[in-house]
């Protein structure tokens, strides 16, 4: 059997591109930090009006990883367009977690009117195999691979229409001041995505990332949210921990 590497995060999204607009500064801000981190693109993101195919597309992700930091990049056979949650999309999901075994999931937490109706679809798919990693007598729907509890899950958005926070329990800003500029470069990998006419996304992006920042006193941020209530063992090193 395959040894695959333990990662310590992973984040899915439904399509290339979906988790470096929403959570990018994140990724890169915990690979720096020394942190194993994954993505699972649960389609490959075509057919798109100005790509030549999957192989350009998938190119393009790779390169978006790398300019990351992110060590394993993982696209499903899931169609684009047509994404639905369905017990076969859950099981493939979680095959994955069973097999790079993280510790925290990152996902997509709402639906996006006038945008992609995959993102809703994949946040329910995320949901289900976040369950399904973890249970036990039912190995052979799983490759054979062993059951792996995940312990937390939090939820990412691709909204740029709403300053409205998404609904959960606990949300919290993460500091991406230094890799702001990272996460901008992982998106201009996505020539075909964000040809010459669609540039605007770029300010955008920044615009969202330092107003998220400054309601937490950084240069900029991310923000992500709990579906439980987060907690804390030690208020001071949560409030004032170490710079790292």
């Amino acid at each position: 059997m395959v040894d695959y590497p333990q990662l310590d995060v992973i984040a899915v999204g439904a399509h290339p591109d979906d988790v470096e607009i929403a959570c990018g500064g994140t990724l890169a801000r915990l690979a720096q930090q020394g942190y194993q981190v994954g993505i699972i693109d649960l389609t490959d993101g075509e057919p798109t009006p100005a790509s030549a195919g999957p192989e350009v597309r998938l190119a393009e992700a790779k390169a978006a990883a790398s300019t990351l930091g992110v060590q394993e990049r993982v696209t499903l056979d899931l169609p684009n367009r047509k994404l639905f949650d369905c017990y076969e999309a859950r099981v493939k999901l979680a095959i994955e977690f069973r097999k790079y075994r993280p510790r925290l999931v990152l996902g997509l937490g709402e639906k996006t009117p006038l945008a992609s109706p995959d993102h809703w679809q994949a946040m329910q798919i995320t949901d289900a195999a976040i369950f399904y990693s973890r249970l036990t007598k039912w190995d052979d729907d799983f490759a054979g691979l062993a059951p792996h509890t995940i312990d937390a899950q939090l939820y990412y958005t691709l909204s740029f229409y709403s300053n409205e926070p998404l609904a959960g329990a606990g949300h919290l800003v993460v500091d991406i001041s230094r890799t702001l500029g990272t996460k901008l470069d992982s998106i201009r990998c996505y020539k075909t995505q964000f040809p010459p006419e669609k540039q605007h996304i770029f300010p955008r992006v920044e615009a969202i990332a330092r107003q998220l920042g400054q309601t937490a006193g950084f240069a900029a941020g991310e923000m992500l949210v709990s579906p439980r209530n987060l907690g804390t063992q030690d208020l001071m090193r949560s409030l004032f921990g170490g710079e790292s």
